[in-house]
């Protein structure tokens, strides 16, 4: 009987250890369930909080450094502007220059001092950009001007929330569904209710919307916090949109011109300048360039071989006059003259002198043989060129090469930005096959011209309407002679009149070539072959048609001297 009662009671206190486990892991489960479910009060701060006295804030994200001073002496730090509002600002280190740049301003000033210079014009500054701590700050109140920042300051944080111009931004406020006088409302650092609380809000605070994930907001308030806040709490209000740059007018006589289709042709202008009386009509020809101006040093300094009875003879045939200045292809002053702001902007002065003393409608810039390491520099100088051309009236423009691997001719050209700041791109769509070439070829064949225009279309995103077409007028006589069982090549360049009177002379027969679209002779004389890919009315005929089927902005000939009577009145078709 006793052992019978023993087993009977280590068979209870089975059960009861049993039961009790059970009701430990159903404990063990509600205290689960219940924390799964309960939403998180533990608090976090943000990582940026002590870090800075004044935080920026662009699209709810902390920028690396902070704002400096308050109100209308508020400063941004240079490379804040630099990455989030204009990658073109420019500083100098040698001489603390900085330079900011848009379509209508060209902005100077100098770290710590109140004199600066918009558009070539002194100006007093309200304050002036400081250095602290290896940084340079610029004034806001100047950036606002220049564009259309706006800028929030929280008096309590010291958050600086920044916002671009035309930027639109999803306005909105805290709402609950309790009665409760100290309701709040938690923004949490997640898109989960176990997510730590940034911070309690109270009903009818103001929410900027940033963006959404599932049923959260990511929003942030004045004070600079950003975080999720479920949507059920936020109640959307308007949008906010902040004013777009204002667009100047365009000068009426600037504006009529761009409607028109550009048929320019260039006037070669070496030691005499051609008589205007001799030249003879034009038909079609609307602006004509004459390569009057130079850059003789490393300092800037342009010299002129500029001919006002030349802008009279042009002016009284309707045409416009676009002065073109070239780099002489000198590639060591090139480099001096653009390393600076004060050596380009003795160039840029002398230039818009020359323009207004002489009346000319516009200036075409013609950079060659440069070295790839001064590119970003010519892109600069016509950065700073072009509101002063603009506030000048003058049509800008500036001759780029097709795309190429040639670090002289090709690679120093930035074609998408320069397309930015200029009024068009004139493609001199020439030398396919150069005049030191080792092969025999076409000047410009017509499926490499047209591969040219699109190359720069399609992968620098150049509309085409900005894009001119640079058509040869010239071509060249190639001679091959065998030596040591090698081909010599060697060539001329030369007119079309003086093509047409070679064929006439040596009794030839053109031939279209399909592979270049062009006609083709050739003929032997004295044991050498010699061969000529001709500029004719025929391959003028099929580039004006390239050119419209592009839809691009116009065609540019070079040059005039080495066109046939022929030619001008093929060229008219562009404007048909």
């Amino acid at each position: 009987m006793k052992r019978r009662r023993t087993a009977r009671t280590k068979r209870r206190r089975g059960g009861r250890l049993k039961w009790f486990m059970v009701l430990v892991l159903l404990a063990a489960g509600a205290y689960w369930a219940a924390s799964e479910l309960l939403p998180s009060r533990e608090h976090a701060v943000p990582e940026w909080k002590g870090k800075f006295e004044k935080p920026i804030f662009v699209a709810g994200e902390v920028m690396d450094l902070p704002a400096l001073d308050n109100g209308e002496g508020l400063k941004l730090p240079f490379s804040v502007i630099q990455s989030e509002v204009d990658p073109h600002v420019r500083y100098e280190e040698e001489s603390k220059s900085v330079i900011l740049t848009t379509q209508r301003k060209l902005v100077w000033m100098k770290a710590d001092d109140m004199k600066g210079k918009i558009n070539n014009k002194p100006v007093q500054l309200l304050f002036a950009p400081v250095e602290e701590e290896g940084e340079l700050y610029l004034p806001a109140y100047l950036l606002k001007e220049l564009y259309g920042i706006e800028v929030h300051e929280d008096a309590a944080s010291g958050a600086v929330l920044l916002y671009r111009a035309g930027e639109t931004i999803q306005m909105a406020h805290v709402q609950t569904s309790s009665r409760s006088k100290d309701a709040t409302v938690a923004m949490r650092q997640d898109s989960s209710i176990h997510a730590p609380i940034l911070a309690e809000m109270k009903p009818g605070e103001k929410l900027r919307i940033l963006d959404e994930a599932d049923d959260w907001y990511y929003a942030q308030l004045d004070n600079g916090y950003a975080g999720y806040v479920k949507k059920k709490n936020v109640a959307l209000d308007s949008l906010m949109t902040i004013p777009p740059l204002e667009q100047q007018e365009v000068p009426p006589a600037k504006q009529k011109w761009q409607s028109k289709v550009v048929n320019l042709t260039w006037e070669a202008v070496y030691n005499v300048a051609p008589k205007p009386s001799s030249i003879g009509e034009l038909p079609g020809v609307n602006v004509v360039s004459p390569t009057w101006f130079s850059l003789v040093d490393g300092q800037g300094n342009v010299k002129s071989k500029a001919d006002r009875a030349y802008v009279k003879w042009a002016h009284e045939r309707g045409m416009q006059v676009w002065g073109l200045f070239s780099n002489s292809f000198e590639p060591e002053i090139t480099s001096e003259s653009l390393s600076t702001f004060d050596r380009r902007m003795t160039t840029i002065v002398q230039m818009l002198h020359y323009a207004k003393l002489y009346d000319l409608d516009g200036i075409n810039i013609d950079y060659e043989n440069v070295h790839t390491k001064d590119g970003a520099n010519l892109t600069q100088f016509m950065r700073e060129l072009w509101p002063l051309a603009q506030e000048q009236g003058l049509v800008l423009s500036i001759d780029v090469t097709p795309k190429s691997n040639s670090e002289m001719w090709s690679a120093f050209l930035d074609r998408r930005a320069l397309a930015e700041v200029s009024d068009y791109l004139i493609v001199m769509a020439y030398d396919e096959h150069w005049a030191a070439s080792p092969v025999a070829g076409s000047v410009a064949s017509l499926p490499w011209s047209r591969s040219s225009m699109t190359r720069i279309i399609e992968e620098d995103d150049v509309p085409p309407s900005k894009l001119i077409m640079g058509i040869p007028l010239y071509t060249r006589v190639w001679t091959e002679t065998e030596e040591d069982g090698k081909t010599k090549v060697k060539s001329k360049a030369i007119g079309m009149k003086k093509a047409q009177e070679i064929i006439k002379e040596k009794s030839l027969k053109p031939k279209l070539s399909e592979k270049t679209g062009q006609n083709y002779v050739e003929y032997r004389e004295n044991g050498a072959l010699h061969r000529i890919w001709l500029e004719d009315k025929e391959s003028l005929a099929r580039r004006v048609e390239m050119a419209k089927s592009l839809q691009l902005g116009g065609i540019a000939t070079w040059n005039r001297s080495f066109a046939s009577s022929e030619a001008w009145d093929v060229l008219s078709k562009i404007a048909e």
